[in-house]
């Protein structure tokens, strides 16, 4: 991170994708699939931050999105984060897709695509669909980065 960045100023989506990377490799060492997300409120404030952790709690719906929604939702108090964006360093799945969907994020940035599971653009695209709720996405954010960590994790699993 640039040094001359104070913690009051709104980072680029760079620079947030960098923070979940961190998060992500938090994960890796713990054994998990190296995925972190964060929520960040409309002021650019990180209000909420997950990591993978679903053999840790030995929980199916213990995915970085939804540990990183919860957060954001008990920070602000409220279940609708409507003037929030979530990063994530891969695609979500269809579980995280319609978690983004029912918290009302403005926004979903991620990095990486799923090919095996991903509910955005490369498996599904619920976000075509005609729900309630659907965010502005922006796909491809630091990519080859979020996607080395994954081959990184699963080539040593290998």
């Amino acid at each position: 991170m640039n040094e001359n960045i104070t913690l009051s100023s709104v980072l680029t989506d760079e620079e947030y994708m960098e923070k979940a990377l961190e998060l992500a490799q938090k994960a890796a060492s713990r054994g998990e699939i190296p995925v972190g997300a964060l929520v960040v409120d409309k002021n650019g404030k990180i209000i909420g931050e997950g990591f993978n952790r679903r053999e840790e709690l030995q929980s199916p719906t213990a995915h970085a999105e939804v540990l990183a929604i919860e957060q954001a939702a008990k920070t602000l108090k409220n279940r609708r984060l409507l003037d929030c964006t979530l990063y994530v360093t891969l695609e979500p799945c269809p579980m995280c897709a319609g978690a983004v969907m029912n918290a009302g994020l403005k926004r979903l940035v991620y990095g990486a695509f799923d090919d095996k599971n991903g509910a955005c653009a490369s498996v599904a695209t619920l976000f075509d669909e005609k729900f309630t709720h659907i965010p502005m996405v922006r796909s491809r954010v630091l990519k080859e980065r979020c996607g080395e960590i994954l081959s990184e994790f699963f080539k040593d699993k290998r």
